[in-house]
């Protein structure tokens, strides 16, 4: 009989294939997340059914199975129809819900930082489900967090910017201290006001990077996307 110390909760890790929810894993299996000693079991993530591709990010579903696979584990995809009106949303989410609980899953963690409504919503949506929000980089100081990022060896690439906030010669490119000391004086340093997301090629945790090369750079619904395309060797 396993006694209840050997037995961390079990946790999903809300995944968007970018740099926070990296951070957020790697925090989480290190214990410097702040949040207790949990296991993390599996990613849940979103996917336009109609894309093939991660929901906002607009990367393609390959590459996220591969980020899967680099970090060694399971992957819960919820398809996302488009449209998809917030009614249909919450279904599909709450289904997901009930499928981490009859794993044994406790805990949900998200990769935000300080937005104060997005956090609100999704405690509300998990209220009475039986699974707890964890949040282990809320409050971080982002400028900070971006640096300690970089320098810890996580690898990523910029594949969606709000062109009303960033020139579009920001789409496609690395994410690193170079691509951070550029940003305009108003754009938070880790984009969590939407000014940009990322898609992580490496990182603490991954055991091997995931090779992407930057393919066409294109605007849709009001954003630029960079294409990012499997690669034969090497990584971003």
């Amino acid at each position: 009989m396993r006694s209840v110390a050997s037995d961390p909760p079990a946790v999903w890790l809300s995944w968007s294939s970018g740099k926070d929810c990296a951070w957020a894993l790697h925090l989480l299996r290190t214990g410097g997340a702040g949040v207790g000693r949990v296991a993390v079991t599996g990613l849940l993530t979103t996917v336009s059914a109609e894309a093939d591709r991660v929901a906002m990010h607009g990367v393609r579903r390959s590459l996220l199975r591969a980020q899967a696979d680099a970090v060694g584990l399971p992957l819960q995809e919820v398809e996302l129809p488009w449209p998809c009106p917030n009614e249909t949303y919450a279904e599909l989410m709450g289904a997901a819900v009930a499928g981490a609980v009859a794993q044994g899953v406790t805990g949900i963690a998200f990769g935000d930082l300080f937005l104060a409504d997005i956090r609100a919503y999704r405690e509300a949506q998990l209220v009475g489900s039986g699974i707890e929000p964890l949040f282990p980089l809320w409050g971080l100081d982002t400028t900070e967090l971006a640096a300690e990022m970089v320098a810890n060896g996580l690898r990523a690439v910029t594949v969606c910017t709000d062109p009303t906030r960033l020139p579009d010669e920001f789409a496609g490119r690395p994410f690193d201290a170079e691509f951070v000391a550029a940003l305009p004086d108003e754009v938070d340093p880790c984009g969590e006001n939407g000014e940009f997301h990322t898609f992580v090629t490496d990182a603490p945790g991954f055991a091997a990077p995931v090779a992407v090369t930057v393919g066409d750079v294109v605007h849709r619904d009001g954003l630029c996307f960079a294409d990012l395309l499997p690669a034969d060797d090497g990584n971003l």
